[in-house]
């Protein structure tokens, strides 16, 4: 059961990921095209495509970055004892303050 949960939470992932990378590109290539209409200048779509692609690699970033700080935090609570678990606790406050 617990393969199918890890299966599961993997596919979820890369959902998320491509999720967090296509909106921000169709938002921003449709705002273009509506704006390059509207106003006639149609070259005003490229520039917002790679406003929205810069977005979606942001998003990933930060969804990445939170992915990993997490399944680091539970590797080290499984694994460790008590005073090491402190020191993480007490490093991840002064990340969260800094």
């Amino acid at each position: 059961m617990k393969y199918k949960k890890s299966v599961y939470r993997s596919l979820a992932l890369i959902t998320q990921f491509g999720i967090n990378m296509l909106v921000p590109i169709f938002l921003c290539t449709m705002i273009g095209v509506y704006i390059g209409e509207k106003y006639s200048i149609n070259w005003i779509t490229i520039p917002l495509f790679a406003v929205g692609a810069l977005a979606g690699f942001r998003n990933i970033f930060i969804m990445a970055k939170k992915v990993y700080s997490v399944t680091d935090k539970k590797e080290i609570t499984e694994t460790s004892t008590e005073k090491e678990k402190n020191q993480v606790n007490q490093i991840s406050i002064e990340k969260e303050k800094g």
